[in-house]
């Protein structure tokens, strides 16, 4: 799992330096710029895949709190 978790952060950083590369230049390539993007969102979703949402901690029928 830990690998799984630097895959997302090492995406999200090559997506990030690639679109930011990509916008610098003079002729500034549209391809390069979406695979960036691209690389960047994949990582984004990844990471947020595993983030709970609030609704579903609230209704979870294990919580001990009510009782």
């Amino acid at each position: 799992m830990n690998i799984s978790k630097n895959i997302n952060y090492i995406l999200i950083l090559l997506g990030a330096i690639v679109a930011l590369y990509a916008e610098n230049q003079e002729n500034p390539s549209e391809a390069l710029l979406i695979g960036g993007i691209v690389l960047l969102m994949i990582g984004i979703y990844r990471v947020s895949k595993h983030i709970p949402s609030k609704n579903a901690r609230e209704e979870d029928p294990n919580n001990s709190e009510e009782s």
